[in-house]
């Protein structure tokens, strides 16, 4: 019997042709099906091969996120989908911008959390400040929560990124035609 939840958050990182009407066919098919996305990023990571990587994360039961899986694969402009989650050599992390509006003993309590969880003022006025902080969900989340009796004001996320870690890279399949080009997202480290 697995370890893992019934229902589980899932990254899916999906190399995808970049053309018109990708990513709105792969977002239809989560539509359509009624699955909810709860995190959504897209870039192009290869010039010259035209490709893009979306990065999906969504819950669901272990043959939910298979069918969803099956179905992406079924696009005809999807090259390949990768399970990030369930991959040991997965690297997962989110980007955030975080506005506290504070003074006084509040404004160095916040600068205090900031430094333990490595966030960076990014901007500063005497009445607020704008931290960066990067990393997994869950510490992005923690430092929401800590920075809210401390005057959040606004919060802005990129949503997950990922990438294996190690020398494998997520290349499209040894077969294909289009230019072998490393495929990536942008991942900073320093969590």
């Amino acid at each position: 019997m697995s370890d893992l939840p019934s229902s589980q958050a899932r990254t899916l990182a999906i190399l995808v042709d970049n053309e018109p009407g990708v990513l709105a066919r792969v977002v239809g098919m989560f539509s359509a099906r009624g699955y909810n996305i709860e995190s959504l990023t897209v870039a192009e990571t290869d010039k010259a091969a035209h490709t893009s990587r979306i990065t999906v994360v969504t819950r669901g039961e272990p043959a939910v996120i298979d069918q969803i899986k099956a179905q992406i694969e079924r696009i005809i402009s999807v090259r390949r989908v990768i399970d990030v989650s369930l991959d040991p050599a997965g690297v997962q992390r989110e980007l955030a911008l975080v506005k506290v509006r504070s003074t006084g003993h509040d404004r160095v309590e916040a600068l205090r959390v900031s430094d333990i969880f490595r966030a960076k003022v990014v901007d500063t006025t005497l009445r607020s400040l704008i931290f960066e902080l990067t990393g997994a969900s869950e510490k992005i989340d923690a430092f929401i929560e800590l920075m809210r009796p401390l005057g959040l004001a606004e919060v802005s996320r990129t949503g997950v990124l990922s990438i294996h870690r190690g020398p494998e890279i997520d290349r499209l399949s040894t077969g294909d035609q289009h230019s072998p080009a490393l495929v990536a997202a942008v991942s900073v480290s320093g969590e």
